[in-house]
């Protein structure tokens, strides 16, 4: 994380309307809720480590939202819960938490706040357990994270809790011709010489700048990753321990080698939540209770894992980069906050060992990524911009739709080694394959009958 003293906090005062607007209708509350990997993620972290993090403790839920981490917190046994909700939802929460004859459980638990966690002189103490779902698309956007960790400096407790209490960001390179295509599709319309008279070839420029600068969210097929990575190439960011400043202007940096021989066609990007109990530093963890029951929980948003509303983002390239199997692929990627709670991309892209990488606190902000700022006698690198809320979104992934997938399918192409192994590791007979892989013999007489039944059933 960038330390630059230059770097400002833009302000999103002008943007909490909407934004609060937005949260305060109970259909995106519902979308949330019905986010079943989200939901039940909290709610075992949260039980789990209802003895030491919860039962008869003080609690914040900072953005509590519908209060769902509220009642959670609760039912494992908090003795007050301070459900912080700057949006129209608080008063919502309040009416389910009053409602007579109903979750009596929550009679006098749950105190309500009106406000955003910045606001002065809130009538909430130190607590010994913040709870919160602070995260956006790529973990960062729509800027609560700061929000949660505001609270952490001025309402928890020393060795107090924090659930979730860390993120870990991946990133990693992906081929999707089709994605691309399609993109380039929509600029293309602006290449039109007469439509209904009128030249709209000027604005061609302008529309493939647009269209490539939307990062792009929704699902997509893991196995269009030039390659996978691992939890040691992440970008760790220790809710415990990281500061406002460091949240503003966040560089990540990658390296990467390529699986396989294809088109790089951009960046994509998600992350995983940790929700581990206290303490969170090494030296503290040797003095802890061994006694104690304490439970880690892990949640993914990556594209092989089960689906969540926060899906994964892809950063599309204006020019898909070329790579080779085995070439290292090395970069950049620097997120600095705008004034609309989220973050302008910045992105820098080479190929094998020999092209020098920039650095990214030297870059010019407002000229990078510029087709006037590229050098066209270098093949080898790409330097792309995105406005992380200008998003776009892409339903077209279907999992389990080619169940037999094969790398050359997505335009990816194994090294010729690679393939011999996976060739010699192949069982010798189409017995030892699992029932959708077997070879079927369609000369026998089983299956002729079945062919005959069919056409008879057509005709």
């Amino acid at each position: 994380m960038s330390n630059n003293d230059d770097t400002k906090n833009p302000s999103v005062e002008h943007r909490d309307p909407q934004y609060f607007g937005y949260y305060a209708q109970l259909q995106h509350q519902q979308n949330m809720l019905q986010d079943n990997v989200r939901t039940s993620t909290y709610r075992s972290a949260i039980l789990l480590n209802g003895p030491g993090c919860f039962q008869n403790k003080t609690v914040m839920d900072v953005g509590a939202g519908s209060g769902i981490l509220s009642y959670f917190a609760v039912q494992a046994g908090a003795s007050q819960v301070y459900a912080v909700e700057a949006s129209g939802m608080a008063k919502k929460m309040k009416k389910l938490v009053e409602a007579p004859n109903t979750n009596a459980f929550l009679k006098g638990k749950v105190q309500v706040i009106n406000a955003k966690i910045e606001d002065p002189d809130l009538p909430i103490p130190k607590v010994d357990t913040i709870i919160s779902e602070p995260i956006g698309v790529l973990l960062f956007h729509e800027r609560m994270l700061e929000s949660y960790i505001y609270a952490r400096d001025h309402y928890l407790k020393p060795g107090g809790a924090l659930f979730p209490s860390k993120g870990n960001i991946y990133l990693a390179p992906f081929t999707d011709a089709t994605l691309w295509s399609e993109t380039m599709a929509k600029a293309r319309f602006w290449e039109q010489h007469n439509f209904y008279g009128i030249n709209l070839t000027s604005l061609y420029k302008d529309a493939r700048d647009e269209m490539f600068g939307m990062p792009v969210v929704g699902h997509f097929d893991h196995r269009n990753l030039i390659t996978t990575p691992t939890v040691l190439d992440t970008y760790p960011v220790d809710f415990s321990s990281v500061t406002l400043p460091e949240l503003l202007d966040i560089t990540m940096p990658f390296e990467w080698s390529a699986g396989y021989t294809g088109l790089m066609h951009g960046v994509a990007g998600w992350f995983d939540l940790i929700f581990a109990p206290p303490p969170y530093d090494e030296e503290s963890k040797t003095k802890n209770d061994p006694n104690l029951l304490n439970t880690t929980i892990e949640m993914s948003t990556g594209p092989a894992a089960d689906r969540t509303h926060w899906q994964q983002v892809r950063f599309l390239f204006k020019e898909p980069l070329a790579v080779n199997a085995t070439q290292k692929i090395r970069g950049w990627m620097r997120a600095v906050v705008n004034d609309m709670r989220s973050y302008t991309i910045f992105v820098e892209v080479v190929v094998g060992d020999d092209t020098s990488l920039s650095d990214p606190n030297e870059m010019d902000i407002k000229t990078f990524g510029q087709e006037e700022e590229k050098d066209k006698n270098e093949p080898l690198r790409r330097r792309a911009r995105w406005e992380l809320h200008e998003q776009t979104y892409n339903y077209n992934y279907t999992p389990g739709l080619v169940s037999d997938h094969k790398p050359e399918y997505s335009c990816l192409y194994e090294p010729e080694n690679a393939i011999d192994q996976s060739v010699d590791q192949q069982p010798s007979s189409s017995l030892a394959l699992p029932p959708q892989q077997q070879v079927i013999d369609i000369t026998t007489p089983e299956v002729n009958n079945v062919m005959e039944n069919y056409e008879n059933f057509v005709n």
